[in-house]
C-alpha cells in the first residue's frame, strides 16, 4: 500500500507574544487616566466661560431688538400713526403688542415676530420700565413698556448684573 502524503502546513504569520508584553500595565494605564483627568480638568472652565460668554452675547442682543422695537412704536406713534393712551407718552402698553402688531394705515404693522426667551433665564419673561417708574426698581406700574431689562440676579463676566442692562 502507498503511502499517502500528508501536505505539511506553511507557518503562520501570527507570532506569539510572551505574555508580559502584551496590553499595558496597571502603572501605564493609572498615568494615562491621570492625563486625561488633568486636560478634561483643564478644558471645563474654558467651555463655561465661552458659554457664559455666548449667553451675554445673545442677551446684549435680544435686549437690543426689543429696545428698538419700542422706539420704533414710539416713533410711529409720535408721528400720529398709531393712537395711545395719553399718560402712556406713545410707548406701546405691553410686549404683546408689539408682536401682535398695530394698524397702521389699515396695514397690520409687527414690531417683534415673538417675544424672545431671556438666556440667563431661559424664560420668555422680561422686567418692564414705565416712564413713571423710578429708575431702579424692580417693579412695573403697568403704564406702558419705557424699557426691558433681564430678571436674572447673575453677574456678567465684567462684574455688572445682568437686570442693570
Amino acid at each position: 500500500m502507498p503511502e499517502s502524503i500528508v501536505p505539511v502546513r506553511a507557518a503562520s504569520p501570527i507570532r506569539i507574544v510572551p505574555s508580559r508584553e502584551r496590553g499595558l500595565t496597571l502603572v501605564e494605564l493609572i498615568v494615562t487616566i491621570a492625563i486625561l483627568a488633568i486636560l478634561a480638568g483643564g478644558a471645563v472652565p474654558i467651555v463655561r466661560f465661552q458659554v457664559k460668554r455666548q449667553n451675554e452675547r445673545e442677551l446684549r442682543r435680544e435686549l437690543w431688538m426689543m429696545r428698538d422695537a419700542i422706539d420704533k412704536y414710539k416713533d410711529a406713534a409720535d408721528k400720529g400713526a398709531i393712537q395711545t393712551k395719553v399718560d402712556s407718552q406713545n410707548y406701546p402698553p405691553d410686549l404683546e403688542t408689539l408682536v401682535n402688531g398695530v394698524d397702521i394705515q389699515s396695514k397690520k404693522v409687527k414690531f417683534l415676530r415673538r417675544i424672545p426667551v431671556d438666556p440667563m433665564t431661559g424664560k420668555a419673561e422680561w422686567g418692564m420700565r414705565s416712564m413713571q417708574d423710578d429708575p431702579k426698581s424692580d417693579s412695573y406700574g403697568g403704564q406702558s413698556v419705557f424699557d426691558v431689562y433681564s430678571k436674572s440676579q447673575g453677574t456678567a463676566l465684567d462684574g455688572t448684573k445682568y437686570s442693570d442692562w
